[in-house]
């Protein structure tokens, strides 16, 4: 505790003109939900004397309680458990204001299971158990659009290079595009370096008004997740600041590319060594465990990859999106891809994750995964050339009911996730999707009345 009163004395010297902070819980449909302290109250708050209802870890997309959930339990409080290494100031904002992100205990300091964070901690566990340590690098991709929308409410795009009078692509990898965004990229990479997010490239994606910012690998799977966390809100932020909206929505325009999560891992060994590196390209029978355990366990944690109605527009046929459990070297149309690389930096890139998904959730889904394979000592099958689209049938839940389905009744995912937040998340889905069965579409109108 002194450790931490020291630091956050040091944070407080540091920033003398911080007003406010912004303590914030991350729950489990992606959202942050808190409280705003004065500066007066962060030690208290440090100290472990702030109370949310637990229930706060389980709104859904729009902030609401889910019913059952909070009649059963009696909507009882839990503890907040502030993460030191989270605290930075907000620069984005007009006053000096400061935030930090939180973890939430039963009040007799169990921690809560609907916690993703606890969660994501307790597969970490699970490694140090075997002497290993997972290292993650996540690559998020973004569309940047106007604040405004036309006039069916469709979002505007920020790119304006056209070819006859129309967006004819997004000029992948294009400094010009990057140049016309200059102001923001910048704002974006000064609140990266505020905030200590280790952002590795800034790039133009494949679209229209579509980018990409990549972190650097992180030994530590917590602290990547929650700065995934974090550089998704900076991202967001600097361009609210500017007049603009980013969007990690999914799949915002049906004819171009969704926006994906990928996440890199490899795995350190006792010694710091990569124990997926065996001096070749090939990599070392862990590392072909690993993915095997990916790969079974990928159809029971589609509904954390892809959490949303929106999610599964991505997963369509030479979208570079994975429509099927698949694995290969150097080949961007499988689901989980080992890069080329020096044999030291072997690893396998996750690649079915949607940009609007939950990144603890995310990176625990993948985790377990590799944790089952890696336990059970699951074989791979041979690695795919060429296209995988072509060889594989699409055996991915590909809508959103299917996904449930799978996630309610996976005995994987309440063993290495926890019965209680299979059984919560299920409901929270659940919600979401009844409110989007009861909403009728302008296209159905068009077509039947």
């Amino acid at each position: 505790m002194a450790d931490n009163n020291d630091s956050l004395n040091a944070f407080l010297e540091q920033h003398p003109d911080i007003e406010v902070f912004q303590v914030m819980l991350p729950d489990i449909a992606g959202g942050l939900r808190g409280k705003w302290v004065t500066r007066d109250k962060i030690h208290k708050v440090m100290a472990g004397g702030l109370k949310l209802p637990v229930t706060s870890l389980a709104f859904d997309v729009w902030g609401r309680d889910i019913e059952a959930l909070v009649f059963d339990s009696g909507d009882g409080d839990g503890l907040c458990e502030a993460d030191l290494r989270t605290l930075a100031p907000v620069p984005w904002v007009s006053r000096p204001t400061g935030q930090v992100l939180m973890s939430l205990r039963e009040l007799d300091g169990a921690p809560s299971g609907l916690d993703a964070r606890f969660i994501l901690k307790g597969l970490m566990a699970r490694f140090a158990k075997l002497g290993l340590t997972p290292v993650l690098a996540t690559e998020m991709e973004f569309y940047l659009l106007n604040d405004q929308r036309d006039e069916q409410g469709r979002p505007l795009h920020t790119q304006t290079d056209c070819v006859g009078g129309a967006l004819a692509s997004g000029q992948t990898y294009g400094i010009d595009m990057m140049d016309d965004m200059s102001e923001l990229m910048h704002g974006v990479r000064d609140a990266c370096t505020a905030q200590q997010l280790p952002i590795d490239t800034l790039v133009k994606e494949s679209a229209p008004s579509q980018y990409e910012i990549n972190l650097y690998h992180n030994a530590d799977a917590l602290l990547a997740a929650d700065q995934a966390v974090m550089l998704q809100r900076a991202i967001k932020g600097v361009a609210k600041a500017q007049g603009l909206r980013a969007t990690f929505m999914a799949k915002p325009f049906g004819e171009l590319a969704g926006n994906g999560m990928h996440v890199h891992c490899s795995l350190l060994d006792a010694d710091g060594a990569n124990a997926f590196d065996d001096g070749t390209a090939r990599g070392t029978d862990l590392l072909r465990y690993a993915i095997a355990g990916c790969l079974a366990t990928m159809e029971d944690s589609m509904l954390l990859f892809a959490p949303n109605l929106n999610s599964y527009r991505r997963f369509q046929r030479g979208t570079h999106a994975p429509l099927a459990p698949s694995w290969g070297y150097e080949n961007r149309t499988v689901a989980v891809r080992v890069p080329a690389d020096a044999p030291i930096a072997t690893r396998i890139e996750h690649r079915v994750a949607g940009a609007d998904a939950q990144p603890h959730l995310v990176i625990a889904a993948i985790l377990a995964g590799m944790l089952h394979g890696i336990e059970n000592k699951l074989e791979a099958a041979a690695p795919l050339e060429g296209n995988a689209y072509d060889q594989l049938p699409a055996s991915l839940p590909r809508y959103w009911p299917e996904a449930l389905a799978r996630f309610e009744r996976s005995e994987f995912i309440g063993a290495y996730l926890g019965s209680e937040f299979q059984r919560v998340y299920t409901l929270l889905k659940q919600q979401e999707m009844d409110e989007f069965d009861r909403q009728v579409t302008p296209l159905e109108y068009d077509a039947c009345l």
